[in-house]
């Protein structure tokens, strides 16, 4: 049961980090935004490129914080029941839904995303506006990194209701005002 625990500590590490990085694509995301208006209001200047840029940022901020998100319980999630669960209660709800809903999800998703991503790596796609972004295939290939990370949250959430059916304490979790504990 230690090792459960430290590997669900590993995987929380992880999606912390990845989330702490991609939050920085919000930024990103406004700068750019704010660039290409003024360029294109204040200079009479466009560039596809730059608009589709922070589009790509403001998508792959939402695909690669996916399981930063589910780390922090920040997904959508109607706790009518939920909340008012015992301790065991909630652990076989999230084993279950995770098992039973969030897996097959995934998996559809990460079958069907393999080989978009992957034609559009071996045509080495780039964008179909004229000027706009080159290498396509990074941009794509963040849906696959969206089912990693969320993927690996996933078994997260599964240990942490396995130490709490088990009898033991799970690694303490996160929500989006801080850690819990």
């Amino acid at each position: 049961m230690d090792s459960l625990a430290r590997a669900v500590g590993v995987i929380d590490w992880i999606n912390r980090s990845v989330g702490r990085v991609v939050a920085w694509l919000t930024l990103a995301t406004v700068l750019i935004c704010g660039a290409v208006v003024v360029l294109r209001y204040a200079a009479g200047v466009g560039h596809v490129w730059l608009q589709e840029l922070y589009v790509w940022t403001h998508a792959m901020t939402f695909l690669l914080a996916g399981g930063f998100a589910y780390l922090l319980n920040a997904h959508v999630r109607v706790d009518i029941f939920y909340a008012k669960l015992s301790d065991r209660g909630k652990a076989w709800v999230d084993l279950l839904g995770v098992i039973f809903l969030l897996f097959p999800w995934l998996a559809l998703l990460g079958w069907t995303a393999w080989t978009y991503v992957a034609y559009s790596w071996q045509t080495n796609e780039i964008s179909v506006q004229s000027n706009g972004m080159p290498a396509m295939y990074v941009l794509k290939s963040t849906i696959v990194g969206f089912v990693v990370l969320v993927g690996l949250q996933g078994v997260a959430w599964i240990g942490r209701a396995v130490l709490v059916l088990g009898g033991r304490e799970p690694p303490p979790s996160e929500t989006l005002t801080g850690p819990l504990g």
